[in-house]
């Protein structure tokens, strides 16, 4: 290879980088508007598993009384308990709940968010097809013609993601 080509492949990588490089600080921030809602804080207090407590002020909960043992990141078939997941609100993590009967194809879409810091689990008492919570936050909404706005779960997830009272904890 003579100078002249190295020279030009070295500016391709440079501006390739730099074109990565801020592709990938525009995705960090949301697109669409914010269309959660924000509910008082009602406490972070432990309780034993099935003890009894002050009812949430709302659905899904956002804050309040909850298990000592928060649930792992991803994706779950089942129910867990509001109890457990509001432990994960209070670590910053965001718990997208999903009424069971959605398609499977809704499903699938849902399931691309779980991971860090995200939960994704069927809750039959949700009153919306989706809920997207953080902690003191929530969005609701039914799907549109049965279709997911994707871009509203990310924007939520990029707003409200470690942003509970215990902020980002490697180690749980």
């Amino acid at each position: 290879m003579n100078k002249l080509t190295k020279k030009i492949i070295w500016y391709v990588v440079i501006v390739l980088l730099i074109f990565l490089i801020g592709w990938w600080i525009y995705n960090q921030f949301p697109k669409g508007m914010d269309y959660s809602q924000s509910f008082p804080d009602q406490g972070r207090e432990h309780i034993d598993i099935g003890a009894e407590h002050q009812e949430y002020n709302s659905n899904p909960p956002t804050s309040g009384s909850h298990y000592a043992q928060s649930a792992k990141e991803g994706f779950y078939e089942k129910e867990l308990p509001d109890e457990q997941l509001v432990h994960n609100l209070e670590h910053g993590d965001i718990w997208i709940a999903y009424k069971p009967e959605l398609s499977k194809e809704i499903i699938k879409q849902l399931k691309s968010f779980a991971g860090f810091m995200v939960i994704v689990a069927p809750r039959a008492k949700n009153d919306m097809d989706i809920a997207l919570a953080g902690w003191g936050r929530l969005d609701k909404f039914n799907l549109e013609n049965g279709v997911l706005n994707a871009q509203r779960v990310r924007d939520f997830i990029l707003r409200y993601q470690n942003k509970g009272p215990e902020k980002l904890n490697m180690v749980r």
